[in-house]
């Protein structure tokens, strides 16, 4: 196909990847709505891409070459052992062939990729879309049309959603495919790495190895990544929440970097005193409270991904615990797969029709891959401490089923 008009609701990562993905392919005009007018680039959390999906991507165009990454090889699990050293007792390790992203720096890489004939909007908050236009055979619309938080209401071709867990675009198409609350939240945090140096050295630590800390009830994966300034450890750790009102309730609210409660702060360093290794709780607790957030783990299965000339990307399509590292190649591979049928198709509908068929179950695989891995790592964890090398094997193969691994599967030819 050539020419089109469209417009990609969400100009974050999933929303860079598919504008370009969609100039490059042949459309005519291409308008990116992001609802926000601060600099997308402040957000300093972190994340991995596995290297096979890196490599792919880049042969692809999705990944652009440059963008800073840290190189991960190895994954140790550990557990608070007193009689062992302050930073706990290695229970197994296993390859781990991820490259680590701040998350700031791979948006820039990505927005800079944006091709000039892009407009990219930022401040255009999107407060519905609707099909419209005449029908064609089988009553199929021939345009979107998108509402602006202003009043004003704009003409499309095809509209992708890209904007996130909780999407306008998806609740016009899948009305009843809402975000579930899975029962527990996760701690983020990152700190510049420099400032472990005071906490002395650490036997058997190097900086490409990523350290999942388990205790009952839940686990924390700590990680370098590339920082604006320099390098930091990024950490996630998943638990249940404690018993606050705002984070028991069946949607509960996210904190902000910054915005925890002293309640939040104090539940967080008894965690870490209680639960973790000596050194990495010493570590942990270095996070300033301005880099310190919570935020509730969500799952969104979709019962389709496109249909009536919309579109979803990334979040917007399925949401994923993030225990399963897939969410950006996730995102990227969406953006590489609208490219691809865009160049096979010879109308929208063959292209949403493609799309679907492949977008769609590669989203819904993801998402119950991950919920066995929120299960076995934070709703009904092992008995850690009494597991050895075999053991802990069994338990990770248990938890894949027939997944060849975590970080996303190749995409089909």
């Amino acid at each position: 196909m050539r020419g089109g008009t469209i417009a990609v609701v969400g100009g974050s990562i999933a929303g860079c990847a598919v504008a370009t993905a969609a100039a490059r392919a042949g459309a005519g005009e291409v308008v990116v709505l992001e609802r926000t007018g601060g600099r997308l680039q402040d957000r300093g959390v972190g994340l991995c891409i596995h290297d096979e999906r890196a490599a792919e991507l880049g042969a692809s165009g999705a990944l652009p070459a440059g963008i800073a990454a840290h190189r991960l090889e190895r994954r140790r699990w550990v557990v608070r052992d007193d009689a062992h050293a302050a930073g706990g007792r290695v229970t197994w390790e296993q390859p781990f062939p991820f490259h680590s992203y701040h998350w700031g720096l791979l948006w820039q890489g990505l927005r800079e990729s944006v091709p000039g004939s892009v407009v990219y909007r930022q401040g255009a908050a999107v407060t519905g879309v609707a099909a419209c236009g005449a029908t064609g055979v089988g009553g199929r619309a021939t345009g979107v049309e998108v509402r602006l938080a202003g009043g004003s209401v704009e003409r499309y071709d095809l509209v992708v959603g890209a904007d996130g867990y909780r999407s306008v675009v998806r609740a016009a198409l899948c009305p009843d495919s809402r975000p579930r609350y899975a029962g527990y939240v996760c701690w983020r945090g990152n700190l510049d790495a420099a400032r472990l140096a005071g906490l002395g050295s650490l036997a058997d630590s190097a900086p490409e190895t990523v350290t999942t800390v388990c205790f009952p009830g839940g686990s924390c994966v700590i990680y370098r990544i590339p920082g604006p300034a320099g390098p930091r450890l990024n950490w996630v750790l998943y638990a249940a929440p404690p018993r606050d009102g705002q984070l028991r309730r069946g949607d509960p609210t996210s904190f902000p970097p910054g915005g925890l409660t002293p309640e939040l702060t104090g539940h967080l360093a008894a965690l870490l005193d209680r639960e973790f290794p000596p050194y990495w709780g010493r570590a942990l607790a270095l996070t300033d409270p301005a880099d310190t957030f919570v935020q509730p783990i969500y799952d969104v299965e979709t019962a389709r991904v496109a249909d009536g000339r919309l579109l979803l990307a990334g979040d917007a399509a399925s949401v994923v615990r993030p225990h399963n590292t897939s969410g950006a190649a996730k995102a990227l591979q969406d953006a590489t797969a609208l490219a691809d049928g865009w160049q096979r198709s010879g109308s929208f509908e063959e292209l949403l029709r493609g799309y679907e068929e492949t977008r769609g179950p590669a989203g819904r695989e993801l998402v119950a891959l991950a919920r066995r891995l929120g299960r076995a790592q934070v709703e009904r964890t092992p008995a850690w401490a009494g597991m050895d090398g075999d053991a802990m094997a069994a338990w990770w193969r248990g938890q894949l089923g027939e997944a060849p691994g975590i970080g996303g599967r190749a995409m089909a030819p």
